[in-house]
């Protein structure tokens, strides 16, 4: 796993490089060596292995998305602040299934570094709801899906916040 810096300094050595086969005349090296650098660029914003663990968990393949995972070493380093929560927003979706209290530390941590999408905050806040449900915290859960019906433009989350308000009504 490279550091997040390293990316780039590869993306800086190849359009130096290319500036270099510019200059010796190389314009067709150049050319594909400018068009390299693109990779370590968007390699940099959007990590490989939260690529990776994303396309496990749309086939529901839970252990292939957690083993993609825990090849990020140590988050704080190889990655920026997003992808830092992206990486807690999955980790909270696998131990969800599992460990509530686990998954609740998690998706907190997610929702507090940031995450680009709408309907990712919105599915976030909707478990942790579910997980104040659970734990008789009626209060934060009701505050939780007033954020989540907000978010929630498109209305794909509908069923489960009314399912959700309606298991509210017992406790």
């Amino acid at each position: 796993m490279f550091h997040r810096f390293i990316k780039l300094i590869i993306a800086g050595l190849l359009v130096a490089t290319a500036v270099w086969q510019f200059t010796e005349s190389n314009i067709g090296n150049g050319i594909f060596l400018i068009l390299l650098t693109v990779i370590p660029i968007f390699l940099y914003y959007k990590n490989e292995f939260i690529l990776m663990a994303f396309l496990k968990l749309r086939k529901q393949d839970f252990a292939g998305a957690k083993k993609w995972l825990d090849k990020i070493k140590n988050p704080e380093t190889a990655l920026v602040r997003k992808q830092q929560g992206y990486y807690n927003y999955l980790h909270g979706l696998m131990t969800s299934q599992t460990n509530l209290h686990q998954s609740e530390k998690y998706f907190k941590k997610a929702i507090e570094l940031g995450l680009n999408m709408n309907m990712d905050l919105a599915v976030a806040k909707l478990n942790l709801a579910g997980i104040a449900m659970s734990r008789r915290r009626k209060m934060e859960a009701t505050s939780l899906l007033n954020e989540v019906k907000k978010l929630d433009k498109q209305g794909m989350l509908k069923d489960q916040m009314a399912m959700m308000k309606e298991q509210l009504k017992k406790i």
